[in-house]
């Protein structure tokens, strides 16, 4: 060990001598030479290194070791790891910044913005009738200087004009002579001329006449039709190769270097190979065999040779070619494949093959071709020969072992394990084996043998690889395989505190590609590990839910709270299985179980109470609250008992209730609203009036009790006290796009629509990103100026459902069915909670898709079970007429208040026209009343449509 440690280097910075005081010391022969300092610095910027400095500082000759290495890696580390971290906050305020600049001096594309999408409304005939911008120029000097300009003729265009029109009634002495077969030039001393040629049309008919006689050349003398394919004589051109002087040239110089290289080195197979190959592109098929013909002499033992000269020659001569090659060499397993695939006899091909085979018995291509001739009977007994020849074939034991019977392949995978015993391969095969023959507890331990026998020999396989094979066990039809495969290989180079994560990962994955089987697996290897995590508990239930039977799903849960008998979401799901599933007596104990682990639980109480409320026992429901209310008097359990009297129909029970509950509850906004409604129903309008002016005082930026006062002042006729209400809840309330929303919606219900259009413009700058707004502003604009809004609404939040639908609903106006069921689709899901998308969803498949495009909408949004959405909560919270609903009851009722031309962002100014209308005719009929003594005040009052009851609408969907 003494030997050891001194043979070893001395460590980092280590001193001789420095523990026990001593201190080294520097010689002159250590530092050299004595150097001069400079006499004068430089430290300018382009002398500068973000590196290293200033060329001249101190540190310059001292050496980069490994320690300063590791310090500006880890100081990198640092900086980096900082600038992420201020990197959001850096983009946000750049981006603010960027918004502000914008808002001061805006983009020329920005301003005119509005005026560009008003160029779509112009006319074709408005756009004709601009003005050319050359009209509003001063041209009148212009014009007057253009009068005055003028330019003279020449005189022999004057001349050559007169010379035309002339008409000569006698003939020249010359043309007398030659007897008026020549004619006198223009200008050459004779008395008459000719006029030239200048009928441009004459000289195109005398062009299609000579190119007609040359297509009438080109035709058929016999049949009269054209030899000319007019269809593909271009495909014609394109196979004809002409070779320009360049190529030519190429050509003759690629022939001398590759003569040179066969003459040089007649033994180097490609050089010929080369050669011939250039003949054949220059197309001299024959010098190109013959150059194969001097190779194969050359060459005899080359068979990439023998393969390139058999190619050239047709398949009679080829096999020829191919047979005095096997003759050269016999060995050659590519010679006797070609030879094989020449046969067009499948019997000659066969007999080929086990010709080579004799020859060559231990190549394994051959071994594979001549059995995928064979029939099966025959195939299995070459497989038993080629196992024999080539006992390495993995490919070739387990082909065997397809073939055999149980027993057989039982000991063709032994022996071909002790004759491979690193192959994975051989240990998968055989598990499988056992599982499809039923024996399922032998396959959990070959797997497990498999993992230490491969361990053994060395053989490491990586978790991605098992698990891919566990997938393709499942995919397989062997999933109790890949089950074992996936027990044994999950915890595989996996880190204990990265156990769940991964693990939740790879069941995740299992799932998403297609092996349920495989994530139930991974499941059950985390809960052995983690029996007491509620969130890994819960995805397996989730898990049995959607991939299993009610039998396992049972089983799991039952497992699951034994192990977490405080994780009330356990409980509540088993006890809703039960009770979906129609056993209420089993829902019920095991809510009795629930009791007695949790006696405080809201949940508990809560569910046990809605289990009895659903199944029409109020008393038991009463009682259970009763003692809620004594065990845990939260604000939910006082909500619940208020809203079961309510429900109920008892009025004054439910007001008695409210009463000790707003007192241990004041600030729970959800009691006041119940409160107003039920004295609403009860014909109290002014106490309701009252208890919303407290709620609003106690709890001010509570949105919901502001639109409960202001709709239960408009339902009273108090338009203007409804909207002043509305506008102290913006201030109040200033980024709620709900009451900018119900604020556009009062002035679009009194017929205000440059109201409403001025507080939606508000609106949309101080929420920008508001999808419900935006879909509101989409309905409101007219039909021309929707697609705009839309894109509008798309850039300031593209992926709100809100905003999603309403574009769906244009779509679906159009008639363009695929867009719109598309965005239909979006819609769910981006939002799956959002009520509303799945109503407008199942209400265009009504109008337009098949029955089972109808059900698999109606599935879907029953397994998502929404919550949320005006019209579903309009709906789903209908206490009078919709109690107790179930979820496609209520989704239908939403689709057909969906409808086109129904929802009420639609329809709101038809309704506000007609609305105005029958006020008129109210009015005339009160003043003709009011003359015959009739009181004025009560007929505007019913003018205006209300009776004084104060029902629906604003607190009954709370």
């Amino acid at each position: 060990r003494g030997g050891k440690a001194y043979n070893t280097g001395a460590p980092i910075n280590y001193v001789a001598g420095l523990g026990r005081g001593a201190t080294g010391f520097t010689t002159r022969s250590d530092i050299g030479p004595a150097r001069a300092a400079d006499s004068e610095t430089n430290l300018s910027e382009s002398n500068f290194d973000k590196f290293s400095g200033y060329s001249e500082s101190l540190a310059q000759d001292l050496p980069y070791d490994e320690d300063d290495e590791a310090a500006d890696a880890v100081w990198s580390e640092v900086d980096a790891k900082m600038d992420e971290r201020r990197r959001t906050r850096r983009e946000e305020k750049l981006k603010e910044s960027l918004d502000k600049f914008r808002s001061v001096r805006p983009k020329l594309q920005h301003q005119f913005g509005d005026l560009k999408r008003e160029l779509a409304l112009v006319s074709r005939d408005e756009w004709e009738n601009l003005p050319e911008p050359g009209e509003h120029r001063k041209s009148r000097a212009m014009e007057r200087r253009a009068e005055q300009r003028f330019t003279a003729t020449p005189d022999t265009l004057l001349e050559k004009a007169r010379m035309e029109a002339e008409v000569h009634t006698a003939l020249d002495d010359k043309q007398m002579v030659h007897g008026g077969m020549e004619t006198v030039l223009p200008g050459s001393g004779g008395t008459s001329s000719v006029v030239p040629l200048t009928d441009l049309k004459a000289i195109g008919q005398a062009r299609n006449s000579v190119l007609s006689v040359k297509l009438d050349q080109m035709s058929d003398s016999v049949s009269g039709q054209t030899v000319v394919d007019p269809k593909g004589y271009l495909t014609d051109l394109n196979s004809v190769k002409v070779s320009t002087e360049a190529e030519i040239g190429d050509i003759k110089k690629a022939r001398l270097l590759l003569k040179s290289v066969t003459q040089t080195n007649p033994g180097h197979g490609p050089g010929w190979i080369a050669a011939a190959r250039l003949e054949e592109v220059a197309g001299k098929l024959v010098a190109a065999r013959g150059v194969m013909r001097d190779g194969c002499r050359a060459c005899p033992g080359n068979e990439d040779v023998w393969l390139e000269a058999a190619r050239l020659q047709t398949p009679e001569n080829a096999k020829a070619v191919l047979a005095e090659a096997i003759k050269k060499i016999p060995t050659s397993v590519k010679v006797w494949l070609q030879a094989a695939s020449l046969e067009t006899n499948l019997a000659m091909r066969r007999r080929v093959l086990r010709k080579a085979l004799e020859i060559v018995p231990n190549s394994v291509k051959l071994w594979q071709a001549a059995i995928d001739l064979e029939p099966p009977e025959d195939a299995r007994l070459m497989l038993g020969r080629a196992v024999e020849c080539v006992p390495h074939a993995v490919d070739m034991w387990l082909a065997l072992a397809r073939l055999e019977t149980y027993g057989n392949a039982r000991k063709v995978l032994n022996k071909a394990r002790e004759t491979i015993p690193t192959e994975p391969q051989i240990w998968i095969t055989a598990a499988r084996l056992e599982e499809a023959n039923d024996n399922l507890e032998v396959v959990d331990k070959i797997i497990e043998k498999a993992i230490k026998s491969l361990a053994l020999h060395s053989v490491t396989l990586e978790r991605e690889a098992w698990l891919a094979e566990a997938e393709a066990c499942e995919k397989g039809g062997a999933p109790r395989t890949g089950q074992a495969i996936v027990k044994e290989a999950l915890g595989m180079g996996i880190e204990p505190e990265d156990r769940k994560r991964v693990w939740m990962e790879d069941a995740e994955s299992f799932v998403a590609r297609g092996c349920p089987e495989c994530g139930r697996a991974v499941f059950a290897v985390a809960l052995s590990v983690f029996p007491t995590k509620k969130s890994v508990w819960i995805r397996a239930a989730r898990h049995e839910k959607t991939h299993g039977t009610a039998q396992s799903l049972d089983a799991v849960l039952r497992r699951a709270v034994s192990y977490c008998p405080h994780a009330q979401v356990l409980w509540l799901m088993g006890a809703k299985e039960k009770w979906m599933s129609g056993d209420v007596e089993g829902a019920r104990a095991i809510l009795n179980e629930a009791f007695r682990a949790n006696p405080d639980s809201e949940q508990v109480w809560l569910a046990a109470q809605k289990l009895e409320s659903e199944n029409d026992q109020p008393d038991r429901a009463r009682k259970l609250l009763e003692r809620a209310r004594e065990r845990a008097g939260t604000e939910r359990v006082w909500m619940k008992s208020v809203t079961l009297e309510r429900d109920l129909g008892d009025l004054d029970g439910a007001l008695r209730l409210l009463a000790p509950a707003l007192k241990a509850h004041p600030r729970f906004w959800k009691l006041h609203l119940i409160k107003a409604q039920v004295e609403t129903r009860a014909g109290r309008t002014d106490a309701a009036r009252e208890t919303l002016g407290r709620a609003m005082k106690l709890v001010p930026e509570c949105v919901p009790i502001w639109l409960a006062a202001a709709a239960l002042e408009e339902r009273q006729g108090a338009v203007s006290k409804a909207r002043s209400l509305l506008e102290v809840a913006r201030l109040k309330n200033v980024a709620s796009p709900a009451v900018w929303l119900e604020a556009v919606r009062l002035e679009r219900r009194v017929g205000n629509r440059k109201a409403a259009a001025t507080l939606m413009a508000k609106a949309l700058q101080q929420c920008k990103s508001a999808g419900a707004l935006w879909a509101e502003a989409i309905a409101m604009e007219q039909r021309a100026q929707q697609k705009s809004k839309s894109s509008d609404a798309l850039k300031a939040c593209d992926n709100d459902s809100h905003v999603i639908t309403a574009v769906s609903r244009l779509f679906w106006r159009d008639r363009k069915e695929e867009k719109a069921r598309s965005w239909c689709n979006r819609a769910v899901t981006l939002d799956p909670d959002l009520g509303d998308a799945w109503g407008n969803y199942y209400a265009f498949e009504l109008q337009h898709g098949t029955p089972e495009q109808q059900e698999e909408v109606l599935r879907r949004c029953v397994a998502a079970d929404p919550h949320h959405g005006e019209e579903w909560c309009r709906v789903s919270k209908d206490d009078e007429r919709c109690l107790g609903w179930s979820c496609d009851r209520i989704l239908r009722q939403v689709a057909v208040n969906m409808a086109l031309g129904k929802l009420p962002r639609e329809a709101l100014d038809k309704m506000a026209a007609a609305h105005h209308g029958a006020a008129a005719a109210q009015n005339g009929l009160a003043s003709q009343a009011g003359s015959n003594g009739h009181n004025g005040p009560v007929a505007q009052g019913e003018a205006n449509g209300h009776d004084g009851t104060g029902e629906q609408d604003g607190l009954s969907g709370v």
